[in-house]
């Protein structure tokens, strides 16, 4: 795939990561049997799958990051610590005062 192509793809998505996690379960769906979205003479999966993507037939649904229910991240960080038997981050070494 030329670099042109790259840029034009890079468009349509707001993060480099999210491209390459979009193109490879396209690509693997695509090896697995399911349809173009895209007519193309290319063979290869990856480069139907970024074509599609250039195209904006396939894009990506953001709605799937975010965490369940409403505990952010450190309450999930201090829950495992907590299961472990580890203190909350912080409060190793501390001394209680009387």
């Amino acid at each position: 795939m030329r670099q042109a192509a790259i840029d034009e793809i890079l468009k349509q998505c707001s993060s480099i990561y999210k491209l390459v996690v979009i193109a490879a379960k396209r690509a693997k769906e695509l090896a697995e049997g399911s349809q173009k979205f895209v007519e193309t003479d290319l063979k290869k999966v990856t480069s139907i799958a970024l074509e599609e993507i250039r195209q904006g037939k396939v894009v990506y649904d953001d709605s799937q990051d975010k965490p369940k229910g409403e505990r952010k991240s450190k309450e999930r960080v201090k829950d495992k610590q907590a299961a472990a038997g580890k203190p909350a981050t912080g409060q190793a070494g501390k001394k209680k005062h009387d």
